[in-house]
């Protein structure tokens, strides 16, 4: 009995090293995502952006991942899973050199763009390659190792800003190039893990390959029934899925869960927080400092979360989690609304003295003595007062000095939005889409439904330095308050639960006649 327990850990720590080997590309993809946020300002100012200009500087690495969402489901399931994370691993190393180097706004586009479509495939093939090897009852939490490391990546981005904002004007091109290294790590250690064996066995039928190397995370009993079980599910498929079978009848209601979770995850404003959290602490009226420390907070408590939600997700299950971090989401977000809306904006001596431009100073001096109730008030009293450029410096860049908010209600509701996407929305979502698709369409009902993902993703990042700058946050944090909720109401309405099925039994559950 001892003997046999022994063996069991042992096969259990094989699959969990396999797991976090590869969950090493959610690692790059959370740095990658989240680092930009510490560069915002010194590219902004390096490249004379403009808010549509950042816009898409920010964005374009989703609109990479587009094309990387796009390829990754087909090239894997022609070269294998193995093959594409090698060549994920090296784009986010090109990627990351050639952005810290650039010298041209086209240039620093391209150079994103790169890293995107290596973040299409990595969020993609990694999660799709630890459920191919994972046993039922782990799978669940070794998938979300990659959604762990996601969050690890960003806490370290946030970090890695932190300590190198004060290296000067350039301190940008290090935060960017820094992410050369762990690419580097990534690349090189994904040559010492086997390749999928339900790849195998679809793509070339080596069925001994395939049981050996299930032997190793589960035994010999365990290795025979999962490929049998893995021959009698392929026996059932007559040819290659294609882009029309996904709007098969049968498919229906895989696809609304897959679409409709992917929609929410994105269109809810995790990305905007991430990629601005700095800028929206600073719309808090706080410092540069004390924005960037707080941003490491954010960082953290995503990390802590994310751990909580990889020991519940195959205890408690994947729509209780849903349930609960949506509703979460939605107070924290209606607390941010609140804060900013009840914010104050005051004009004095003291804060007008904050400006630097002396001849923005003079214009603004007939405020002197004035207090605003709200941001949409103040915008009213400065119509026709300024030029259009003055007026957009004084919207994107100076503002914060005269704010006054709660900002210990501003940070606190940030927090548990974080955590509360951290315990469903971030890791629930890729656990289940790698769980609900039949293996026959899995390859490209992948792409296309993290295609959808990153477009959703990309339109949310896009516009949120317009609407911070013409709504307020008081009407964009409002907005995804009422997406979260209605996300409350779609999970409780269509999500089905997968926790402890195996990947055959969750495709006949699913499957209509």
């Amino acid at each position: 009995m001892e003997k046999h327990d022994i063996a069991i850990k042992m096969n259990k720590s094989y699959t969990v090293l396999i797991s976090l080997i590869v969950a090493l590309g959610g690692f790059l993809l959370g740095f990658d995502s989240a680092v930009i946020s510490g560069a915002v300002r010194g590219i902004t100012v390096y490249f004379e952006m403009t808010d549509a200009m950042l816009g898409f500087a920010v964005g374009c690495v989703i609109f990479g991942a587009m094309a990387g969402n796009l390829l990754a489901g087909p090239m894997a399931d022609r070269f294998g899973r193995k093959s594409v994370l090698i060549v994920v691993a090296a784009l986010f190393a090109i990627s990351a050199s050639w952005s810290a180097l650039a010298t041209g706004y086209t240039e620093f586009i391209i150079a994103r763009i790169i890293g995107g479509v290596g973040i299409g495939g990595a969020i993609l093939i990694a999660p799709i390659y630890i459920a191919e090897i994972a046993p039922p009852k782990l799978r669940g939490s070794l998938v979300s190792f990659n959604q762990l490391n996601i969050v690890i990546g960003i806490s370290v981005a946030y970090f890695s800003n932190y300590f190198l904002v004060n290296l000067g004007e350039d301190s940008w091109r290090w935060m960017l190039g820094v992410e050369a290294i762990p690419a580097l790590i990534y690349f090189l250690s994904l040559f010492t893990v086997p390749k999928s064996p339900r790849w195998l066995i679809l793509k070339f039928n080596k069925v001994d390959l395939a049981r050996s190397i299930t032997a190793k995370i589960g035994g010999e009993a365990y290795a025979e029934a999962t490929v049998a079980e893995i021959q009698g599910g392929l026996a059932k498929k007559e040819k290659k899925g294609r882009l029309a079978d996904l709007f098969q009848s049968k498919y229906g209601t895989i696809m609304t869960i897959a679409l409709g979770v992917a929609f929410f995850q994105q269109i809810t404003g995790i990305n905007a927080i991430f990629y601005y959290a700095p800028t929206i602490f600073e719309q808090a009226g706080g410092s540069t400092d004390s924005s960037f420390l707080q941003a490491i907070v954010v960082g953290l408590t995503n990390l802590v979360f994310t751990l909580v939600a990889i020991w519940l997700i195959d205890r408690l299950g994947r729509k209780p989690l849903l349930l609960i971090g949506t509703t979460c989401m939605t107070i924290a977000l209606l607390l941010a609304t609140l804060a900013f809306n009840n914010a104050t904006y005051t004009f004095d001596q003291s804060t007008l003295n904050k400006i630097e431009n002396v001849e923005l100073r003079d214009k603004l001096d007939y405020l002197d003595g004035n207090t605003f109730s709200s941001q949409s008030e103040l915008f009213e009293a400065l119509e026709g007062k300024l030029d259009n450029a003055s007026f957009l410096d004084f919207k994107r860049n100076q503002i914060t000095n005269f704010i006054s908010v709660n900002a210990t209600l501003v940070l606190v509701a940030i927090l548990l939005y974080v955590a509360a996407f951290a315990i469903s929305l971030g890791p629930v979502m890729w656990t289940l889409i790698s769980e609900i698709f039949p293996t026959k369409i899995k390859g490209i009902a992948i792409s296309v439904v993290g295609f959808f993902n990153s477009l959703v993703s990309f339109s949310v990042t896009q516009i949120f330095p317009w609407e911070l700058t013409n709504l307020g946050p008081t009407t964009t944090f409002a907005l995804y308050a009422l997406l979260s909720f209605i996300a409350i109401l779609f999970v409780y309405r269509y999500v089905i639960e997968t926790k402890g099925k195996s990947l055959e039994q969750v495709e006949e559950l699913l499957i209509r006649p």
